[in-house]
């Protein structure tokens, strides 16, 4: 009898970054590539050796958990006051294994921005997995059709409504020697608590929002306009240096594949600040300061 085969390293990172993307949370990505895993080694030995790609196979079982959890998140988000954010990561971005499929392929670096997540949250679970499996890691309409459980050309139709309404969210987080020249000048802004300076560095039209959760208070609305956010931002830093009774540590480091800006207190980070930059200004910022969703 052929022995089954085994989950590798890569096949794993392949299926936590399909995860990721999906759910835009580290944690439950995990979760759910540990479940879908130990689903596959419970399978009987004949069984698992007779499954002739294992990755697609697990990628079926990652995707239906995900669909799962979509459905109920999306519930739940609706009800909870605020905006609601995606994990930040502070390492590399999770990259697919393998080339996408060619036709309207989305570029994979813009696939863990934030902006590109909270674009996502724009499409109904089905969309979004269908999208994200066909445009971004090159599964077929057949495959996701037994994960969507609708037809190849009902899929098909998924994935077209999803990239029409990812397209209309404009992304300009590149990642590139400008980008990363407008987001040290923003900090040394902030830490001078130079308001002229920010506001020269913001769009007029710049909008903030922020992910707080249920522990911190933040503005439940997004704030719109150079000099209201140049000065909420200034707000908000001083009364954490007040309440904190030091300054914390800003840098400038990758967020989500990005140059963005982490503050940290000793070991712990209390917030990540993703930047959206065009024509050598910040267009919209993404404040996350949920401690569950920054906890390591």
């Amino acid at each position: 009898m052929t022995a089954a085969p085994e989950v590798t390293a890569a096949d794993q990172d392949r299926l936590r970054g399909i995860a990721y993307r999906m759910l835009g949370s580290t944690h439950d990505a995990e979760d759910v590539v540990a479940e879908a895993v130990l689903r596959w080694h419970r399978l009987p030995e004949a069984e698992r050796a007779a499954v002739r790609e294992p990755l697609a196979w697990l990628t079926t079982v990652v995707s239906r958990l995900c669909l799962d959890q979509l459905r109920s998140a999306r519930a739940r988000r609706e009800q909870t006051a605020g905006v609601w954010l995606p994990e930040p990561r502070l390492s590399d971005p999770l990259a697919p294994a393998g080339p996408p499929d060619p036709a309207d392929v989305v570029t994979l670096d813009d696939t863990v921005s934030f902006a590109f997540l909270v674009a996502l949250e724009r499409l109904s679970p089905a969309e979004r997995v269908s999208f994200l499996l066909h445009d971004v890691f090159g599964v077929s309409f057949a495959e996701i059709a037994e994960v969507v459980g609708r037809t190849p050309a009902a899929c098909r139709q998924l994935a077209t409504s999803a990239r029409r309404h990812v397209r209309e969210e404009r992304r300009y987080d590149v990642a590139d020697a400008e980008r990363d020249r407008v987001v040290r000048a923003f900090l040394d802004a902030c830490r001078g608590g130079d308001l002229d300076r920010l506001v020269g560095l913001l769009d007029p039209d710049v909008t903030s929002v922020a992910d707080g959760g249920v522990h911190v208070r933040v503005a439940r609305r997004p704030v719109v306009g150079a000099a209201t956010v140049a000065r909420y931002l200034l707000g908000v830093m001083t009364t954490q240096r007040r309440l904190l009774g030091v300054d914390p540590e800003a840098t400038v480091e990758p967020v989500n594949g990005r140059s963005g800006i982490v503050i940290r207190l000793g070991d712990t980070v209390l917030s990540t600040i993703d930047l959206a930059v065009r024509d050598g200004l910040v267009t919209r910022l993404y404040l996350q300061v949920d401690p569950e969703k920054l906890a390591p």
